[in-house]
């Protein structure tokens, strides 16, 4: 008997991989993003490898996640796979402060983040 398989969310030519809970600003985050969106793997893993960014190492590890789901799991080259999407979105944020002059309160908010990355094959006609 069992439970019915549930239905793939992505298309047959693409794998997704998902981070959470990453300690950095979506805004900063997103500018990580920008960097590998539309970029062969190959070339997105070299300029997140060189990135001076902080955060672009949890990025890179992200997406050695994805191409690994898209070979193992689903089966697809690896030579010919692109970044097809990376997007940013809002997690939770913590809230401390700072007693500041006069008996005031300065507020510290720190923001937490997620990350997805898709990847997708495509021809190499396609691709140029």
């Amino acid at each position: 008997m069992g439970k019915e398989k549930n239905a793939r969310r992505v298309a047959d030519n693409e794998a997704m991989a998902k981070l959470r809970m990453l300690r950095t600003s979506p805004q900063k985050l997103n500018l990580v993003a920008q960097l590998i969106r539309g970029k062969k793997v190959d070339k997105a893993l070299s300029d997140l490898t060189f990135s001076k960014k902080r955060i672009s190492d949890d990025v890179k590890k992200c997406l050695q996640s994805a191409i690994a789901n898209a070979e193992n799991n689903h089966n697809l080259d690896v030579d010919d796979l692109i970044v097809a999407e990376a997007y940013v979105g809002k997690n939770l944020t913590m809230k401390r402060g700072r007693p500041r002059a006069r008996g005031r309160f300065g507020k510290i908010v720190k923001p937490f983040s997620e990350l997805t990355i898709l990847v997708r094959q495509v021809q190499a006609e396609e691709q140029a």
